[in-house]
């Protein structure tokens, strides 16, 4: 969405332009209670909201100073020196799940197995090893009475709580079950922490003070809660430089984009999605074949509709750029497109353990090519040109052939050669 840092992020923009404060905002909707808001600019912070110093100099993502995770009350046997590891702890809106370095994912897995007498049962998917367990209930509020609470605790001291809802998600398959949304991270010893961390929770970045702030709410009703309301267009205000400049107030929850889809407002020409494979690309070159099919089976499209390219490597496997086509038209339809995005987003697109753990980075829908008639159909006017100019050329030798030799003019007087008879 750029709202990373660097001159080309949208927030670096205004804030150079003066239009907003150094701060942005985000709600994330929760499992059973859609929603989601986003403010550009600063927000007064609510008084129990919980912050943690996040470092600009640390990397370009927006880290927090993770220390310990507790689980019931009681810290996980790690060290702190595990969540400080490569990047840090870094808080990524793209990524939908948690990932732990390998050492501290075994200690928050056996403390949240530990705790539970629920039914442990496998995974919606066989390729993949989920932690599951059903007997929990459909109803999500009634999840903390089964499942532990989790706490994160910053290097400040501050606790931000964890509901089950935060580390856990639906198994598609099994009414009442749930698995964990939280995974090892392999060679990756950057701690990771996707949205499910923040459901139904404000995140507010304050670049300005260099910290990152948590207060757990219902999204859905994050206007009430603030008490913005709406209110007309906003006067403009004249700046020290003379220059008229206009206050933005906070924008209305923006749609998400699969509600354009669902809408039909919005046709999808192709799906484009970057994602990382714990695999060497020496490893990976043999069976790119193999993994497209996998990708194509997995998303329940054709498998010539999945193209893979741009092949980067980086430190611990392999970045792949992957490219979804329509089949047999210009465009995706909407229904395909939402379970093509619902999948990747949702983590259950599971390939075979040989591939190593992947990550989806990003995902971007295009719409189709509005090209001319003449233009999407220039090569089939040249071929039918052609054959024709073609066809037309073998009828007049042919013609010519035949008749050639009867439409020969010769003059009445004209001699003719002498032919040798034959012998009787």
């Amino acid at each position: 969405m750029g709202l990373g840092r660097g001159p080309l992020s949208i927030m670096d923009q205004l804030v150079e332009k003066g239009v907003v404060g150094d701060s942005f905002s985000l709600c994330y909707g929760g499992m059973a209670i859609g929603g989601g808001a986003m403010v550009l600019g600063e927000l007064s912070p609510p008084p129990d909201m919980v912050f943690s110093p996040s470092n600009p100099a640390r990397s370009q993502y927006y880290n927090i100073e993770l220390t310990e995770i507790h689980a019931s009350g009681k810290p996980l046997r790690i060290k702190p020196e595990v969540f400080d590891s490569k990047h840090g702890t870094v808080l990524d809106s793209g990524t939908t799940y948690a990932y732990l370095p390998d050492e501290a994912f075994s200690a928050f897995k056996d403390a949240i197995v530990s705790s539970l007498e629920l039914k442990q049962v496998p995974g919606p998917d066989p390729h993949f090893n989920d932690i599951c367990f059903s007997g929990a209930g459909s109803e999500v509020t009634e999840l903390s009475k089964v499942f532990p609470e989790v706490d994160m605790v910053f290097g400040n001291g501050q606790k931000l709580p964890l509901s089950p809802e935060n580390y856990l998600f639906r198994h598609s398959k099994i009414h009442d079950a749930y698995c964990l949304g939280v995974f090892p991270g392999g060679r990756d010893l950057t701690t990771l922490l996707g949205g499910i961390v923040v459901r139904n929770t404000l995140v507010t970045y304050d670049r300005q003070k260099e910290r990152i702030g948590f207060w757990k709410t219902n999204c859905s009703e994050l206007w009430e809660r603030l008490q913005i309301h709406e209110v007309s267009a906003p006067a403009p205000s004249t700046s020290h430089n003379g220059e008229t400049t206009t206050e933005i107030s906070p924008a209305p929850s923006p749609n998400a984009l699969q509600n354009y889809i669902l809408s039909g407002q919005f046709e999808v020409g192709l799906i484009t999605f970057d994602m990382s494979l714990s695999v060497k690309y020496p490893d990976l070159k043999p069976r790119i074949s193999e993994l497209a099919e996998l990708i194509a089976h997995e998303l329940e499209i054709d498998a010539n509709q999945v193209h893979l390219m741009n092949f980067t490597s980086i430190d611990d496997g392999t970045l792949i750029r992957c490219v979804i086509l329509p089949s047999g038209s210009d465009f995706i339809s909407n229904p395909t497109a939402e379970g093509i995005i619902s999948r990747l987003t949702e983590h259950r697109v599971q390939l075979p353990e040989n591939f190593g753990n992947y990550k989806l980075i990003e995902w971007n829908v295009e719409p189709p090519s509005r090209r001319s008639w003449w233009h999407r159909h220039l090569l089939g006017v040249l071929l039918g040109i052609v054959m024709l100019a073609f066809s037309t050329l073998a009828v007049w030798y042919f013609w010519r052939w035949k008749y050639g030799e009867c439409g020969v003019y010769r003059h009445v007087d004209a001699a003719t050669p002498e032919q040798e008879l034959t012998p009787l």
